[in-house]
């Protein structure tokens, strides 16, 4: 009986916590959703080349988002853990210490912390390239980090 009890509840916290990444990546692609069209209100499919193989899995269930493999036939470049890209490209990257490396660069970041999204955009680095971000993303931009 102690083993089924055991079992049972083991299952139960597999199946709960599926569910609740589950519901992160969702979260998630919906934000990244937000940001890509964004950024390129008129392109159906957003080309987005990204240096984690996670991350990049995330991504590819969404049908407006096209994983590339090259930077250059990218319309943006999602970083997650690259310290060193050099590129002429849109840089977005998605953790807090890699926003304070680009800082001149990346126009924001989307990470998570405390288990809480956060969004940020770099009101220079938009201006540098000319971009002009929704309404309903305007209350994310900052002047610095």
């Amino acid at each position: 009986m102690k083993k089924i009890l055991h079992i049972f509840s083991i299952l139960t916290f597999v199946l709960f916590s599926t569910q609740l990444f589950g519901a992160s990546i969702s979260a998630e692609q919906k934000i990244y959703r937000s940001i890509f069209h964004g950024l390129f209100p008129n392109k159906s499919v957003v080309k987005v080349w990204v240096d984690d193989k996670d991350k990049a899995k995330r991504l590819q269930g969404m049908r407006d988002v096209r994983i590339v493999t090259s930077q250059k036939e990218a319309d943006m470049l999602l970083l997650a853990k690259n310290f060193n890209i050099r590129s002429n490209k849109i840089i977005f990257v998605s953790s807090y210490p890699l926003l304070k490396r680009y800082k001149d660069v990346a126009i924001g970041g989307f990470y998570w912390k405390k288990g809480r999204p956060n969004l940020l955009f770099l009101r220079k680095n938009l201006q540098k390239r000319g971009i002009e971000l929704p309404q309903p993303l305007q209350k994310y931009i900052d002047d610095e980090l």
